[in-house]
């Protein structure tokens, strides 16, 4: 009988997947839960132009303030 991957965390089923490495079925709904986690993920452009730049410098000064907010 096969665990319920369903409701195992990501760790619970990677290391599953480490000790049963030919199931198929574990494999696969360890890579949907990294699709689902990165549908939120936010997409920039490639720094390739000048706004492109500005728009990852914006993005990364963002980041930074985020991070001093959540340590203090």
């Amino acid at each position: 009988m096969k665990p319920d991957f369903d409701n195992m965390s990501i760790a619970e089923l990677r290391a599953y997947l480490l000790a049963h490495r030919n199931d198929d079925e574990a494999f696969y709904k360890l890579v949907d839960r990294f699709e689902v986690r990165s549908e939120d993920a936010m997409l920039y452009p490639c720094p390739d132009t000048p706004e492109n730049i500005a728009t990852m410098e914006a993005a990364i000064q963002e980041y930074i303030q985020l991070n001093e907010k959540r340590k203090e």
